[in-house]
């Protein structure tokens, strides 16, 4: 992976412990918070679309998958755009497309249009890909090796600052007083077209604001001089004796990726639907809304304590810790039901904090030269984000929503497993032979 310096770039050696990289750091975190705060709005738009649509569990559930396989898509194309024109420019250019794709949802909304609104989410998510590939490894890299853990957790943090506000946002401006799902059902077929015209018109204003935001957050970044980093630099055409299958962290780490945000995204993209259950909460929309917000704030939480705990426990230890405790409580929500299942699941948020960014450092340690492609691998990991949502919604079409949840149980057991055996560089497993 090439960090191809740009004029506006300084070279940067992570050794030199006499450099401060809090400036550099604290442009990086700004995109962490945005593409958080865009994510997490899907949760918001799940509810909305489904109620506007008359959609089941299974095809609501395609925003995810529309949102989250763009990751597999357009991960290793951004890992060669990097490459090609450079960590910095990469990410100028990965705010401009996402910008694109808040834009579309104006006419997606005017239609209105479902696979138009699906549409607008691929390049969105498009653009978050090429951000996700270039910030990750460059937080990773731009310091001390043994502190990555923890200042991609503090950069997450901030990330998990726009998942906390984003659905507070959504449920202001997005979400309304729906009516019942029988009562729109009952509608005359003009009266059905002008109210989800309507319905759909409340995606505009924001999505307007938030395009106008990326733009202006795309400028701003290409205006600073952000350093290089030489260790991690692979050359477009560069020869380099090690190839990333050679490491099998690497790979077991793509696998908790793409489960850890698998199980992620499915719990945060039903909390609405299932905290308006009469058995759970039967809360309305929008209050339910405000509740999905505490769990990402949970996240939040948990990533600026996280950051401070890695410096004192190893990363796999404190991974394997929260991966127990998220089993446990989606269980114990499974298993009861009322503000026992509310809050329990709530409470997996916090323990999910520091889960992505411990999983990246220890998939890509080691990898020298090769951390970039590395990070491709594992940001195509992601595309778990997609598939495991929709296959939890067709469980829960099938056996309701409520025990749906086993899913991620099972995959909070296998991070279990990457962090006590799988997430172990070679340099450790030679050791111990």
């Amino acid at each position: 992976m090439a960090i191809t310096a740009p004029s506006s770039t300084t070279p940067a050696n992570p050794s030199n412990s006499g450099r401060s990289y809090g400036v550099p750091l604290a442009t990086v975190t700004t995109l962490f918070f945005m593409w958080g705060f865009l994510t997490c709005l899907n949760d918001i738009l799940v509810p909305h679309l489904k109620t506007i649509f008359d959609l089941n569990y299974t095809r609501v559930m395609l925003i995810q998958f529309a949102f989250f396989g763009a990751y597999f898509i357009f991960s290793i194309p951004s890992a060669r755009i990097i490459d090609w024109i450079g960590y910095q420019r990469s990410m100028v250019g990965g705010l401009l497309i996402m910008g694109l794709g808040a834009f579309l949802f104006v006419p997606a909304a005017s239609v209105p249009s479902y696979p138009l609104f699906l549409g607008a989410l691929i390049v969105l998510a498009a653009g978050i890909t090429c951000l996700q590939v270039a910030a990750n490894p460059y937080v990773t890299v731009l310091g001390k090796p043994e502190t990555a853990s923890s200042r991609l957790n503090l950069t997450q943090a901030f990330n998990s600052l726009g998942t906390f506000l984003a659905p507070f946002f959504g449920g202001l401006f997005i979400l309304t007083q729906a009516r019942n799902i029988e009562e729109i059902r009952a509608l005359a077929p003009d009266a059905l077209q002008a109210y989800r015209l309507h319905e759909a018109a409340t995606v505009k204003l924001p999505y307007i604001g938030l395009g106008i935001a990326l733009v202006l957050l795309a400028i701003a970044i290409g205006s600073f001089k952000l350093p290089t980093i030489e260790h991690a630099q692979h050359k477009v055409g560069e020869k380099v004796n090690d190839s990333i299958w050679n490491h099998p962290n690497l790979v077991f780490g793509a696998i908790a990726i793409f489960v850890y945000v698998g199980a992620e995204v499915s719990i945060g993209s039903f909390l609405v639907n299932y905290f308006g259950q009469p058995e759970i909460g039967g809360l309305t929309e929008k209050v339910a809304a405000s509740f999905v917000a505490f769990y990402w704030g949970g996240a939040m939480v948990g990533r600026f304590i996280g950051s401070a705990l890695l410096q004192k426990i190893r990363t796999g230890s404190l991974l394997g810790i929260c991966a127990i405790c998220a089993a446990a409580l989606v269980a114990i929500s499974m298993l009861t039901s009322g503000h026992t299942a509310m809050y329990s699941i709530i409470l997996v948020g916090f323990f999910n904090s520091i889960m992505f960014p411990s999983i990246f450092t220890l998939g890509v340690a080691e990898l020298g030269p090769l951390t970039g492609d590395g990070s491709g691998i594992m940001i195509m990991a992601i595309v778990g984000g997609a598939i495991i949502p929709v296959a939890q919604g067709w469980i829960a079409d099938h056996i309701g929503i409520h025990h749906a949840f086993f899913l991620p149980v099972i995959c909070y057991l296998y991070i279990l497993f990457f962090a006590l055996s799988g997430s172990k560089p070679n340099s450790e497993r030679l050791a111990k032979t």
